[in-house]
């Protein structure tokens, strides 16, 4: 807000008394609040600080001493230099006891060999003082007005630190309480080095006010929360203490970022959006900065053990359909991430599509991974029976990487492994490749026309039939072949008289034009219902009468 030194000394009214700077020339820098003229050796107590001090020398002190001493009693209440005119008391240099002192205290000493008009530099030097404050002030009108816009918008994370960079031209950073980054924008730097060791060097930042700047790391800090909630830092990365205007942008960012977060609640949380980006682009084209952002959320990928992980909603208590909805995704994510930290599991995680979570483990090479992944799949299981919607979940992984390039085909194997498990009978901690079987390769298939062809054919007849009439064959088809041909054990799953399912089976091979009694139609008739299912295709039993019915 203030104008430096150098600034002052750069006016017209001061350069026509040809100023000369003959000491202090590290301190031209500093900021000028306030030009006072003094004809008095004792004046340092009357300052504040900042002072640009003016004087012909008359009454300052003759040894050496006291000169030294005038000149560090100005340093040490803040004076912002010392101008000299040469015309009364000097006429052509300054002592050199003088000159020496404020070398030593790098304030800067400038020397007027001609005579000049202090009143007219005090009111040059003033206005220009009026001038950047009234050019802060409209700087900091503009930056209400441009994060008001966001805030009423309802702008993202990401938005609000776009304008934070144009605004400031500084790399900006929004973290959790954990040091955790959540999201960045470089301001055209190096991502890479922005948020190098993060974590670490965020842990070292502590300031005890809501905004301050730290001047050993060079950030300006400001606390991100409302309601008394606070949950994150936005850290502005400025070398130099920041002008009021860059105090001005990070608080009204946070105020923004606290706002959106109230509005959202109901929403994906800030955190899982974060982590459903990185996600996202595993599973296309990755950056370059993926690995050093991943690592900022306390998920390194380098030399690490990568699995994928797919958790999706069970069918035991509804339709897939109506389970697989993005309010009990959302749900079943948080529970997710919850879990992994209670095994203490770094994990991306996120919903990516509308039918499953995906999680990317990142384990130490050394980590067993069989113990590792039988905790977190039991604490999945536990933290979703937990949730508002108590959710019986299946748990799939993928085989284990090591490379980035194949993290998109273990998260591509979890996907699989969860939709072909969906429906399988029996329960398991978690599911992989070797336990789903032929389900698996039927889920893998499900899109070949070949085999949805096939498919059709074997049961084409007993659809339509269902379609045209609203009977249930299909449905109690696949009891009879899930039963391995025990019929008692098929009635009671269908939950039919054993007279009444006989009469349906007998109808099945009529329309079929088959014999259930085949063990080679049987098979073909189970793989057809297997496609069926894999895509998606294929109707639930409705559930069981209860008391209350």
């Amino acid at each position: 807000m203030y104008p430096t030194v150098a600034e002052a000394l750069a006016l017209p009214v001061v350069r026509r008394g040809g100023p000369t700077v003959v000491a202090g020339a590290a301190g031209m820098g500093r900021r000028v609040r306030w030009v006072h003229a003094a004809e008095v050796a004792d004046i340092a107590h009357l300052l504040r600080g900042g002072e640009l001090v003016l004087t012909t020398g008359i009454a300052l002190p003759e040894d050496p001493e006291g000169l030294a001493g005038y000149v560090a009693e100005l340093a040490a209440v803040g004076a912002a230099g010392l101008v000299v005119e040469l015309v009364r008391r000097w006429s052509d240099e300054v002592p050199g006891a003088l000159v020496a002192a404020a070398e030593r205290h790098e304030l800067p000493l400038v020397t007027l060999s001609r005579e000049t008009r202090f009143v007219s530099v005090t009111e040059a030097v003033v206005a220009l003082i009026v001038d950047a404050q009234l050019a802060e002030l409209r700087a900091a009108e503009q930056v209400h007005e441009a994060f008001t816009a966001l805030t009423v918008a309802g702008a993202e994370p990401a938005e609000v630190l776009r304008e934070v960079a144009r605004t400031s031209g500084l790399p900006v950073v929004l973290e959790t309480l954990g040091h955790d980054v959540l999201a960045y924008d470089a301001a055209g730097q190096d991502p890479t080095a922005l948020l190098a060791d993060w974590g670490q060097r965020s842990r070292a930042v502590a300031v005890a006010e809501r905004t301050a700047y730290h001047e050993a790391s060079g950030w300006l800090v400001t606390v991100v929360g409302a309601r008394g909630a606070d949950w994150g830092r936005l850290v502005l990365v400025t070398p130099e203490a920041p002008p009021h205007r860059h105090v001005v942008v990070a608080e009204r960012a946070a105020s923004a970022l606290a706002v959106h977060r109230l509005v959202a609640r109901d929403r994906e949380s800030l955190e899982r959006q974060t982590h459903r980006t990185l996600l996202t682009q595993l599973l296309g084209q990755p950056p370059a900065d993926l690995p050093a952002r991943a690592a900022a959320l306390g998920v390194p990928l380098d030399r690490r053990q990568l699995v994928g992980v797919a958790i999706r909603p069970g069918a035991a208590t509804a339709p897939a359909q109506a389970l697989a909805t993005q309010e009990v995704l959302r749900d079943l994510a948080e529970a997710t991430a919850l879990a992994a930290r209670r095994v203490t599991v770094p994990a991306l995680v996120g919903v990516v599509d509308d039918t499953s979570v995906r999680a990317l483990l990142s384990l130490p090479p050394q980590a067993g991974l069989t113990g590792v992944l039988r905790r977190l799949a039991r604490e999945v299981h536990r933290t979703a029976a937990g949730t508002q919607h108590a959710l019986p979940v299946v748990v799939a992984v993928g085989t284990t990487v090591t490379g980035l390039a194949d993290v998109r085909r273990s998260l591509g194997e979890a996907a699989h492994v969860a939709g072909a498990a969906l429906r399988s009978p029996g329960s398991r901690l978690y599911h992989r490749l070797d336990d789903v079987r032929l389900r698996g390769l039927l889920h893998l298939l499900r899109e070949d026309e070949r085999v949805r062809a096939f498919a059709d054919r074997e049961l084409g007849p007993l659809l339509a039939r269902d379609d045209n009439q609203g009977s249930r064959l299909v449905e109690l088809l696949r009891c009879y072949c899930e039963h391995g041909g025990n019929k008692s054990a098929a009635a009671a799953a269908a939950h039919l008289s054993r007279t009444a399912y006989y009469q349906q089976l007998a109808r099945i091979e009529q329309v079929l034009g088959v014999s259930l009694e085949d063990p080679e139609s049987v098979l073909s008739l189970y793989v057809a219902l297997l496609v069926h299912q894999a895509g998606g295709r294929d109707p639930q039993l409705p559930r069981p009468p209860s008391a209350a019915d």
